[in-house]
């Protein structure tokens, strides 16, 4: 169980204490119109990172649904919310063809954000860092979907009129750049050891190497298979402190 759904479980419990009966997590289509902001987001929208967005949108449509409290009021996908309205104003076309009658995809959760604001809280921490995990073969498919639609992988910074693969799939499933050139093989070559490189790099990504390696293996026993589900986070870990 991810730290999101723990925490929709104990919003899930505290309503069903004040109502006698636990509602559930509701998943669905709400109309564009109907879905609020609210004022507490603590992300700043990524101008970059909305304009991304929506062209993955355009392409893929939305892969994570919109998370909501029971009053339609956002509590998670901001920047997703901002790309969806972007691509109506610059791609009506496109948006009508993802969102038939301006229905957007969502997740109601059974409370009120503005009455808890300190659940909205956790459940838009939560969200960000709980994203869906995607594995190698979904990524490498998401990436074949987005070459078909002009994407490429370039190397370096993009040409103007470029669309580079790499950081559009960064956006799209929420994983770190590193992450996805693993997934799809394409991580630089190990760098040589120098003389400035600090014994715990050198350790750090030895040990990232051969994590690697055992991932791509299959888990027998239990004791394997409960670590295969904790790995992704601590290999992202690992490449987040290599990249600092």
């Amino acid at each position: 169980m991810t730290n999101l759904d723990k925490i929709i479980a104990a919003a899930q419990a505290k309503q069903g204490r004040q109502e006698q009966q636990t509602p559930k997590v509701q998943d669905g289509t709400l109309p564009l119109s109907q879905i609020q902001t609210r004022q507490q987001d603590t992300r700043p929208l990524n101008p970059k990172h909305v304009e991304t967005l929506a062209e993955s949108i355009a392409v893929l449509g939305l892969i994570e649904p919109l998370v909501i409290d029971n009053q339609s009021r956002l509590l998670a996908g901001g920047h997703r919310l901002a790309a969806i309205n972007h691509l109506k104003e610059t791609q009506p076309d496109k948006y009508q063809e993802k969102f038939p009658h301006e229905l957007i995809p969502i997740r109601r959760l059974p409370f009120n954000g503005d009455e808890d604001p300190e659940l909205a809280l956790q459940i838009e921490i939560a969200e960000n860092e709980q994203r869906r995990d995607y594995t190698p073969t979904e990524v490498k498919a998401i990436g074949d979907r987005l070459r078909e639609f002009g994407y490429s992988d370039v190397k370096g910074r993009p040409k103007k009129g470029q669309k580079a693969l790499m950081p559009a799939l960064a956006v799209v499933v929420g994983k770190h750049l590193r992450t996805i050139q693993r997934y799809l093989g394409d991580d630089e070559p190990p760098e040589k050891v120098t003389a400035k490189s600090t014994t715990r790099v050198v350790l750090l990504k030895q040990a990232l190497s051969k994590l690697n390696k055992w991932q791509q293996e299959k888990p027998q026993t239990p004791a394997e298979k409960a670590l295969a589900k904790k790995l992704p986070e601590l290999i992202e870990l690992m490449e987040k402190v290599l990249d600092d």
